[in-house]
């Protein structure tokens, strides 16, 4: 049967549940390595380490948390069923095929060809519609109350939360000098699991861009609330708002919150590629846009690490 249990009535993951989903999901996807960089490589104000989850399986980092939901349950008949503006579609078709069970991707119009090629290339069934991607969720929804699939959200689940923790574990055994980690947000599951599994042992910074407030408007109004919808980084980082389990995370553990203007991510994508030919999507190089446009300003002796979390676009865009 699907699963319908209100996100708000479970319990954001810690230590414990994101070690579990490391064990779980290892045979499944790769360990994604480092890039330390120095300060003049990129024109930054400090040295920076990527976190190269761009290279992931399905081209972002969402197979951790969609191999994790989809191996702590049983799988229906039905196959899975996720809603998605792109890489998690991508990441649940891909876990699918790897697991032999069937798959349904719900996208909104906004998805790129890239990303509905990707759905497509895992033998995933598509079905494209709405402008935003909350419209594909609740269509999703539907569905999956219809054929009984197991539903696997794109950020608001602990098993999903808990498995892109496993990122934050990794960088900390590969980076353990690190103090700040800058990190991309749409709809929270990367960084709420990424704050879970650091704590206080170094501040995790969020950043989104002007066009898709979602953490910042909740932060600011002390709970998740519906914010706007826009710019180049829409389709990866366009949550119409972020989640319960997330957002119990964030009040506790993300340092700050901070918006970067579409310009400044298109001038990290450009960077990426002619510094260390990178093609990253606009979401993905939205973190480093903060330390390239001086949105963060590194404290004397920081020690700056940023996930580079998604590659999932046409290389021309940012190559040609």
């Amino acid at each position: 049967m699907s699963d319908s249990t209100p996100p708000g009535r479970a319990t954001p993951p810690d230590a414990a549940a994101i070690q579990a989903a490391a064990a779980r999901i290892s045979p499944h996807i790769r360990r994604t390595p480092l890039l330390r960089l120095a300060a003049a490589d990129l024109g930054a104000p400090c040295g920076v380490t990527l976190k190269l989850e761009l290279l992931q399986a399905a081209g972002s980092f969402k197979p951790r948390g969609a191999f994790n939901r989809m191996l702590s349950h049983p799988l229906p008949a039905a196959g899975v069923i996720a809603a998605s503006g792109g890489n998690h579609g991508a990441a649940v078709a891909y876990a699918a095929r790897a697991l032999g069970v069937k798959a349904e991707i719900f996208v909104p119009e906004i998805t790129g060809p890239a990303k509905l090629a990707r759905i497509r290339g895992y033998g995933a069934t598509l079905v494209q519609g709405g402008a935003t991607y909350n419209e594909a969720r609740d269509a999703s929804e539907a569905r999956a109350a219809e054929t009984g699939a197991l539903v696997v959200h794109a950020y608001d689940q602990p098993e999903v939360l808990a498995g892109q923790g496993t990122l934050a574990m990794e960088l900390e055994e590969d980076a353990p000098e690190l103090t700040h980690i800058l990190v991309a947000t749409g709809g929270g599951g990367l960084i709420g699991g990424m704050a879970a599994w650091y704590g206080e042992r170094a501040e995790v910074v969020s950043v989104e861009p002007e066009g898709c407030p979602t953490l910042f408007t909740a932060l600011r109004e002390g709970l998740p609330v519906p914010a706007p919808v826009g710019g180049v980084a829409a389709d990866s980082l366009g949550a119409r708002q972020v989640g319960e389990l997330m957002f119990e995370v964030a009040r506790r553990n993300i340092g700050s919150a901070l918006l970067v203007p579409d310009a400044a991510i298109t001038a990290a994508q450009r960077t990426l590629w002619d510094a260390c030919r990178l093609v990253a999507e606009p979401g993905g190089a939205t973190a480093l846009a903060a330390l390239l446009c001086g949105a963060f300003v590194p404290p004397p002796g920081a020690r700056v690490g940023v996930v580079v979390c998604g590659a999932n676009t046409d290389p021309g865009s940012v190559a040609g």
